[in-house]
This record gives C-alpha cells, structure tokens and sequence, in this order.
C-alpha cells in the first residue's frame, strides 16, 4: 500500500499523544505539519528554529521511534524550518535541515525491535533480556527538586534505589494527588538501578497497562507465559495501583507476582492515588502486603520549591527568564509540578512564536486563563497595597529595614493577614517581605493577636480591614 506523508504523520501523532503529557502534544506537536513524504525521508514543517532546537533536544529518540515504526529501518526524518513568515506579497521562507544523529543508547531505547510489545508473551522461550524496561531517561534524581512536599518519598526512593531489595522499604508505595512526581520518582530509582546494575531487569508498567496484558493471555491461553515473564523481574515498578480495584482475577494473579518477587529479594516499586488504607476494590491480602515495607506520600510543592523547580527547567533547557517572572510564575501556579512545567513550556513557546523576550507582561498575557482564577482571591500584593494604603505608608517600606513604629506595625499586620488569609509557608510571607525569617512572622502574628485581646482601638482596625479581604474572597 502507498504511504502519504498526511497518513503517515498522523500514525506517528497517535503513538507519540501515548507517550507525552497533553500540555506538551499541543504546543509542541499539533503545530507541525506534514509536507512530503519521498523515498522514505518524511519531511514536517515546524513553526521557528526554536522548535527545531527543542525537538532535537528532547523528542528526538521518540521520533526515531514512530518514524521506524511507519517507513521500517530506512525511514528518515527532515525538517523544513519556517526562518522567515513572510506576508500578503511574499510565501513564508523555509529551510531544510534532516536530523541529527541520534545516540546509540537512545535509539536503542526506542528502537521498535527492543520495544515492550503488546503481547510480550507469545514467546514460549523468554529471554529477559531482551525487553525494555518502559523508562523514560529523562527522569532522574538530578532532576527531581527535593522540597519538604517529597522529602520523604525522595530519601527513601534514593535508598531503594541504591540497595534495591535489600532495604526494609520493599515494598515502597509512593501515594499522592495527580501531577505531583510520582511517576517522576519511581522512575528515577529505575534509571539509577539501571545505571549502577545493568543486569538487573528493570520493569516499569502501569496497572492499566497489567491488566491489559493479562486480559490478552486468558484470550490466548498465555497466562503462564505472563506469570513467568513477571517472575523474571528484579525491580518491579507498578504505577497506579488504584486501577487494580475491581478486577478480582488480575488482583489474584498480581498477589502471586507480589508473593514470588518478595520473597525472592526483589524489590517492588508502587505509587497510587491514596494511601493503602482508602484503597477501595482491593483483597484485603494485597492491601495488607502493600503496608509491609514504606508507604511516603507527596503533597503540592510549597512556594519555595516551585521556584527552584522553575530555575532547573531554566538551567537544563539553557533558558533565561526575569527573576520577577519566576517569581509570578511560582505564585501563580501552586496547584501541581504538572501543571507548572506545562504553563513554563506554553510560555516559552509564546515568547519563540511572537518573537518576544519573556518579561512579566508577557507571562501574565500568556497565562491569563490561569490567573484569571488567582487573582480572584486575596493573595500577599493585594494585603500589602490594602494594608499600606490603611496606615498610610509606602509599599516599599513594608520590605524595607526601617524600624519606624508605625511603619512595623502595618508590616506586622500585614504579615499577620497573610498568615490568615494565604496558604504560604511562613518562610515564604518572610520572604514576600523583604527576606525576612520565619520567626519574624511568628513574632508579628503573635503581637498582631496579643494587641486584638487588649486595645480596642486597634481591634477595631482589624475588623475594618478583615472586612476587605474577605469580600475580595468571595
């Protein structure tokens, strides 16, 4: 059957929506458009030389991938690279550049022949090593930021990963709402598994994933198959556990796995939605081995962490933004890593599309959907204009070192609706006003509430202030 690069491409997009984050398909794929296909050399069209750049940096072993796995080992790639838009009187100029080389342990990674396959048991004769172990390299511990939300599940994945097996946290269930790094993490301790024990058989593979494999082996009469291709593993990784509930068969099977993998001395790697206890739809059994090794769970990053997460992305994609960019960004987004990483990649592809340099008007343009939200609420600037404006003083003094008695008393007041009204950290109120200590803001909660119970006058204030955040709340 002849190929045509629209039909193509489009058999590349389903495989590739499949293995990146959604944020991601849109900005970085749905712009590209297929131009021709000739003697196997697929060429596609992208936007800029940035998205070129990027491609290259992070996509290249996936697109290496599909591109085989639709044209065979002779498949290419090329890109034609939009380097001037052109107008009403002239076409877009465009420049050809075929890919780079890719590195032998990436194609590796992605070649079709060592790709896990749907139905990975056909074979009577299992040769362990042969399958790839499903993990993205590019999750790894130098890139997961430590903050007190993971501080726990970090040091014990790193001490699992280190002595896998061997530890008293086997199992270890990583439980946590979505977009945290649960996936992150567990498959960071296989990358360092893999990287310091190359003969261990490393296996990630999501509990939707299992079912679906096992579904297919009663279909064939392959179970036996599946049970001995899973008593090969040494590490173990299952992700999303929650979707086990419900399928008493597949539940029998895994705790069997579960069983032989343990007290083999191999180690098993969970992470689920919640911790065992609210799982629902689970055997008993299997819940009750899920509490023998370490349950750690991960909670939204603080303020403080999602800035350091923003300056890694900047340090490893070799970007520059404005620290008051970083700043709102971190703010803006305090929901999950997720979406933080989503919204700095929308921001980058702006600033690469429109041609301009990332300041604030720029991130607040671009992220208007999601501040909209925030800024409906009573947030740190908001207190500090309404409360400066109260006692009549300068915004900047608020920060500044001067000790003047009326000016600490509109900080401490400020730092004590802030404390009230905003989920900061105290680090990150001391922060917000001038790099001040946690102990600080401790302090001026306390003196703001002792002076509540014995001066009226300044009671009064309160209440006439409080009044104002909590209609701007509503």
């Amino acid at each position: 059957m002849v190929k045509d690069c629209t039909t193509v491409w489009h058999n590349c997009l389903q495989v590739i929506r499949d293995n990146i984050g959604e944020q991601s398909y849109k900005t970085w794929f749905e712009p590209i458009v297929p131009l021709s296909l000739v003697s196997n050399v697929l060429t596609i069209q992208v936007p800029s030389q940035f998205f070129y750049e990027w491609l290259e940096e992070h996509y290249v072993g996936l697109l290496k991938k599909v591109v085989f796995q639709e044209l065979g080992s002779e498949g290419r790639l090329e890109y034609s690279i939009i380097v001037d838009q052109g107008n009403d009187h002239s076409k877009p100029q465009t420049v050809n550049i075929p890919t780079k080389k890719v590195p032998s342990a990436v194609v590796n990674s992605y070649s079709p022949e060592r790709s896990f396959l749907k139905n990975p048991f056909e074979s009577k004769a299992i040769d362990r090593h042969f399958f790839n172990s499903q993990l993205n390299q590019s999750y790894t511990f130098e890139n997961y930021i430590e903050g007190d939300c993971n501080r726990l599940a970090r040091s014990a994945g790193y001490a699992v990963a280190n002595k896998p097996g061997t530890t008293s946290f086997n199992p270890l269930m990583v439980y946590g709402g979505v977009g945290l790094g649960k996936t992150h993490l567990v498959q960071a301790i296989g990358n360092h598994i893999k990287s310091n024990n190359p003969d261990k058989f490393v296996l990630y593979v999501s509990s939707e994933k299992f079912v679906n494999q096992f579904i297919e082996s009663l279909k064939t009469n392959n179970v036996q198959d599946f049970a001995n291709f899973y008593l090969l593993v040494d590490i173990l990784i299952i992700d999303d556990v929650q979707f086990l509930s419900g399928k008493e068969k597949t539940q029998e099977m895994f705790f069997h796995i579960f069983n032989h993998l343990h007290q083999s001395g191999k180690q098993i790697v969970m992470t689920s939605d919640c911790p065992p206890r609210d799982l629902k739809g689970l055997e008993e059994r299997l819940l009750s081995r899920f509490k023998w090794g370490l349950t750690a769970d991960l909670q939204s990053p603080d303020f403080e962490t999602r800035m350091a997460i923003i300056y890694k992305k900047m340090q490893s994609d070799g970007i520059h933004i404005p620290d008051n960019v970083i700043e709102y960004l971190a703010y803006s987004v305090d929901t999950n890593v997720r979406e933080l990483e989503g919204v700095l990649i929308s921001l980058i592809a702006q600033s690469s599309l429109n041609r301009k340099e990332i300041d604030l008007e720029l991130a607040k343009s671009a992220l208007k959907h999601i501040i909209e939200d925030v800024e409906t609420e009573v947030n740190l600037d908001f207190i500090q204009k309404t409360v400066a404006e109260y006692f009549q003083v300068t915004l900047d003094s608020l920060k500044a070192k001067t000790r003047k008695k009326e000016i600490v008393t509109a900080r401490q007041v400020a730092m004590y609706f802030a404390k009230e009204f905003t989920s900061h950290s105290l680090k990150s109120i001391g922060y917000h006003f001038g790099g001040r200590d946690h102990s600080t803001v401790i302090h001026s909660v306390q003196t703001v509430s002792d002076l509540i119970d014995t001066d009226k006058k300044f009671k009064a204030s309160i209440q006439e202030l409080q009044k104002k955040f909590k209609v701007k709340a509503v």
